[in-house]
């Protein structure tokens, strides 16, 4: 019986860090499946570097 996990981020911020880090046309023709662990990982701090650098400038 398998889980389905409720993603945390926004379809919309995965699509535009894939596109950064390089591996969006795996994603397109694979779907999030077929990145590496790796790249999902390379995601995963990518969004934390943005989300710490959003916080540090609100008041």
């Amino acid at each position: 019986m398998s889980r389905r996990r409720r993603s945390v981020m926004s379809e919309d911020l995965k699509v535009e860090l894939a596109k950064d880090l390089g591996f969006y046309d795996t994603v397109r023709k694979e779907g999030w499946g077929g990145i590496k662990a790796k790249d999902a990982g390379n995601m995963v701090k990518r969004a934390i570097e943005l989300a710490e650098r959003a916080a540090s400038k609100q008041p």
